[in-house]
């Protein structure tokens, strides 16, 4: 049976960064696939990951630098990147900071992104 999710769940993160989930375990106790639409302020980073999880994500404004296996990665308004579940990766933002969307499979949680400290 379908679903409207006409609240998305806004998840806490530190530095700014305002994430609404639409779909996965806090929003529809869903746990296949999680779906999130982000905001990151200019100069944004988080730390380093190894997730458990794919990850697709769609830039709609601004742009991401993602690193992942050495390399660095500028991902602009209106391109994606995938990454692999079992990369090390890290994503921060530019002097415009980006908003994106965000699908992780299988669905995204704190523990299953292991991230360093």
């Amino acid at each position: 049976m379908p679903h409207v999710n006409t609240a998305p769940v806004r998840i806490p993160v530190p530095g700014g960064k305002v994430i609404e989930e639409h779909v996965g375990v806090v929003a529809t106790h869903t746990r296949d696939v999680s779906v999130a639409h982000m905001i990151a302020p200019p100069g944004w980073e988080e730390p380093y990951q190894t997730p458990e999880f794919d990850e697709i994500t769609v830039v709609v404004r601004g742009f991401l630098v993602v690193e992942a296996g050495g390399e660095r990665h500028e991902v602009r308004e209106g391109q994606s990147i995938l990454t692999r579940a079992g990369e090390r990766i890290r994503y921060t933002t530019g002097p415009l900071g980006a908003e994106y969307v965000a699908v992780c499979l299988p669905a995204f949680t704190p523990e299953s992104a292991h991230r360093e400290d």
